[in-house]
């Protein structure tokens, strides 16, 4: 029994175990792959964060910048907006300053004009305003 049985089941034994320790390692090595494939995602989904966080970084520094330039270049805008119009406000300031000086004295001679018609009509006032002229004019 010994030499039909035993042989033949020892084979298969020796064939079982072989075949185990064959899954053994396969299983080692598939767990080794996973491994390295997990630490190879890792280092992947590292890199990808560090280029997210470096784009992210850009996108910011550019938002601020154009926020930056727009602000500047509104405020410029607003100083230019201001001065035009305080010079537009001065001239026309200006205009009328003028032109009331002008009202002003065409009314003063208008005036003059009356009082010298009414004054010289008598000779005895005309005598009178030539004679205060003259003294105030030595006066001085």
């Amino acid at each position: 029994m010994r030499k039909f049985a035993w042989k033949p089941i020892l084979g298969a034994v020796e064939e079982r175990e072989k075949s185990i320790e064959d899954a053994l390692s396969s299983a080692e090595k598939a767990r080794e792959e996973m491994e390295r494939l997990q630490s190879d995602n890792e280092r992947i989904l590292a890199e990808a964060r560090a280029e997210r966080d470096t784009i992210l970084k850009e996108a910011r520094e550019i938002k601020e910048k154009m926020i930056g330039d727009a602000k500047a270049e509104a405020s410029e805008q607003a100083d230019k907006i201001i001065a035009s119009a305080k010079e537009q406000i001065q001239n026309e300031k200006m205009a009328a300053v003028t032109d009331l000086k002008n009202q002003v004295a065409e009314m003063s001679i208008e005036i003059a004009e009356m009082v010298l018609r009414r004054e010289l009509d008598d000779k005895a006032k005309q005598g009178e305003i030539v004679k205060e002229q003259l003294d105030n004019f030595k006066l001085n």
